[in-house]
């Protein structure tokens, strides 16, 4: 069993209900799965400056799922969900990340674990701080709450 970290964005429609179905559905593939509290947070990156405010969550449990299907299943909840892929950086009704994979370290086509930009996010990092501050991130060797600390001392 590995002990994932799920991040859950959405940022069109009814964001809480997308949040609730994700869990959800995230209960049934991971019977550990305990979810963080919600917060609200405006949308990261270039040009996306006009977008609706994102509500976005983080979430823990332990798999015996293999990174893959994990990420496989994570799309087919997003899918089931109405998620479409227009283009990049585009709003959603639900997204879901794989941000970490107990200890591994993974770099595959469309498969990249930890999460290349975890550590620069806040809607990430405090929510996790929530869950599990000891969490220890495989590339730094930090831990989740002196991430997240760095990442309040830099802004």
């Amino acid at each position: 069993m590995k002990r994932v970290v799920i991040g859950l964005g959405s940022n069109l429609g009814d964001r809480h209900a997308a949040l609730a179905f994700a869990a959800e559905r995230l209960r049934t593939l991971i019977p550990t799965f305990v979810l963080s509290s919600l917060i609200e947070t405006e949308p990261v990156g270039d040009g996306l400056q006009n977008q609706p405010m994102y509500l976005n969550a983080v979430g823990v449990g332990e798999t015996a799922l293999s990174p893959r299907d994990l990420l496989n299943a994570l799309m087919a909840i997003e899918h089931a969900y109405g998620r479409e892929r227009t283009y990049p950086g585009a709003a959603r009704t639900l997204d879901l990340d794989l941000l970490l994979f107990g200890a591994d370290v993974i770099d595959e086509p469309d498969l990249h674990v930890p999460h290349p930009r975890f550590r620069e996010r806040f809607f990430v990092l405090g929510p996790l701080a929530e869950l599990a501050p000891d969490l220890c991130d495989p590339v730094t060797g930090l831990r989740v709450g002196e991430l997240l600390r760095n990442l309040l001392r830099a802004s």
